[in-house]
C-alpha cells in the first residue's frame, strides 16, 4: 500500500484539490452560466468570460489527466504554470475592483499551483517511479 503521506501523495491530493477548484468552483459556472449572472465586479463580455472558463477546465483537467493516463505527463507542470499565471491575473483584476481579500486568496490559491508545477517538473515528476530511477543509475554505471 502506497503511503499517501509521501511528497509524492501530498502532491496528488493537492492536484485534486485545485482540479475541483478549478474545473468545479471556478470554470464551469463560467461555461454555464451568463456574464450577467456571475457575480464579476468589473464586467466582462460573455466571449471573454467563456475563454477564462475553458482555461480554467483545461487547467484543472491538465493536473490530473496526464498522472492518471500516463500520457504527456509532462504537461502537469504546464497546467500549474499556466494555472499560476491566471491566477496572477485574476488577483490583478480583483485588485483593481477593490477586492483584496479576493486577490489574497486568488494569489494563494496560484502559490498552491505553482508548487505543484515546480514539484512536478523538478523534485517529483510523474511517471518516475523509484525503481526507475535505480535502474536508469544502474545503466548509467
Amino acid at each position: 500500500m502506497r503511503n499517501i503521506f509521501s511528497l509524492n501523495g501530498l502532491l496528488w491530493i493537492a492536484q485534486g484539490f485545485l482540479a475541483l477548484f478549478f474545473i468545479g468552483a471556478s470554470g464551469a459556472p463560467k461555461l454555464l452560466l451568463p456574464a450577467d449572472a456571475l457575480p464579476l465586479p468589473i464586467p466582462l463580455s460573455q466571449q471573454f468570460v467563456w475563454f477564462i472558463g475553458t482555461c480554467e477546465v483545461l487547467g484543472g483537467l491538465g493536473l490530473i489527466l496526464p498522472g492518471l493516463t500516463r500520457i504527456q505527463p509532462r504537461l502537469t507542470p504546464l497546467a500549474g504554470a499556466s494555472l499560476f499565471v491566471l491566477t496572477l491575473c485574476a488577483a490583478t483584476y480583483q485588485l483593481m475592483a477593490g477586492q483584496p481579500s479576493n486577490a489574497v486568496f486568488a494569489i494563494v490559491i496560484g502559490l498552491i499551483a505553482l508548487s505543484v508545477a515546480y514539484a512536478r517538473w523538478a523534485v517529483v515528476p510523474l511517471g518516475r517511479t523509484q525503481r526507475d530511477g535505480l535502474t536508469s543509475r544502474r545503466s548509467m554505471a
